[in-house]
Parts: structure tokens; C-alpha cells; sequence
């Protein structure tokens, strides 16, 4: 069984969200959307769309969408079957959350790492 595939997401908190956001934006030339973020397409070396994608997003220093983690971050993985991987992870010991998600944007679970930073795993919806 496949585990990570590849990185669906990177989440970070700011102080000030809107000045960073605008940051990127200026300096560093990130299409940074309403929402707080952005959509990076993955395409193949003929320049096309493969059907995949990595988020990027800065959110306030407010809100509990990491927690239990009190770190400023949290990195999205992508994974091809995530019932096995949450079965297997469980089995081996993992502090696996019980909450799991299923939504027009796939499927979601979360685990805590030995550091107490939460990682996010996503099987994406079929094509994506």
C-alpha cells in the first residue's frame, strides 16, 4: 500500500494574515485569492494540467483548525486510500484523531506526529 503520495496543502498562521498574504503576493508574485490563498495546478512537462494540485494558504493566528496542535502550521498530504492508511496507522501505535471528514473536496483524516504538529491526510475525489 501506497502511503504519501505527494503534498495536497501547506497551511500557515499569521499575526497578521492580510499583510502577509499581500507580501506574497507583491514580492513573490502568489495569485493569493480572497480566501487567503491559492491553488497551485500540476502540470506535466507538455505544460498541461495532470489533475492534481497543491493549496497554499495563510490564515489568522485565531481559530482551532490545527488544534490539538499549537503549531503555526499544518502540511496536507496526499494519499491514494485513506481507510487503510488510517487502519494501518492506528495499528502501529499513531495518535490518529477519531474525527474524519467526507466532502465535495474528498476525504480527510488527521494524525499527530511524535512533535505534537497536525498532519493532515486527503484522498483527493476520483480524477483529481
Amino acid at each position: 500500500m501506497k502511503r504519501v503520495t505527494g503534498i495536497g496543502g501547506i497551511f500557515f498562521k499569521a499575526k497578521d494574515a492580510p499583510a502577509l498574504q499581500a507580501w506574497y503576493k507583491r514580492h513573490l508574485g502568489i495569485d493569493v485569492q480572497e480566501w487567503g490563498g491559492t491553488a497551485f495546478t500540476w502540470t506535466g512537462p507538455d505544460g498541461k494540467s495532470t489533475g492534481g494540485m497543491t493549496v497554499w494558504s495563510i490564515g489568522p493566528n485565531e481559530g482551532d483548525h490545527f488544534a490539538p496542535s499549537t503549531a503555526p502550521f499544518m502540511i496536507n498530504y496526499r494519499v491514494e486510500d485513506l481507510a487503510s492508511l488510517v487502519k494501518v496507522l492506528k495499528e502501529e501505535g499513531c495518535n490518529v484523531l477519531d474525527k474524519m471528514d467526507d466532502s465535495e473536496f474528498g476525504k480527510f483524516a488527521w494524525v499527530m506526529d511524535p512533535e505534537g504538529n497536525k498532519v493532515e491526510l486527503w484522498q483527493p475525489p476520483v480524477g483529481q
